[in-house]
């Protein structure tokens, strides 16, 4: 298991558009994709599931990730999230 911390800096936050990029971007990787934000869990598969989360420009988010190829899933998440997923 591996995880990073990282700042949501998309303007609007996790809403439908950059919860589809995330969602797409982290399906085919064989890991789990966990987001971890206000004591929750949510998958990172899952649209409804990162929009439900509710999360807002500048939250910190913890992303963590299990499985065979869980480094290059952790890395394509935080870069994801870091460039503002597709905003």
């Amino acid at each position: 298991m591996v995880s990073q911390k990282v700042k949501v800096t998309n303007e609007q936050g996790m809403h439908m558009r950059p919860a589809t990029v995330f969602s797409a971007a982290v399906t085919p990787f064989d890991s789990d994709v966990k987001i971890l934000f206000n004591g929750n869990s949510y998958d990172g598969k899952s649209v409804m599931m990162l929009m439900a989360a509710c999360i807002k420009c500048g939250a910190e988010i913890e992303i963590q990730c299990t499985g065979s190829d869980e480094e290059a899933a952790l890395a394509k998440a935080v870069e994801l999230v870091e460039s503002g997923l597709g905003d």
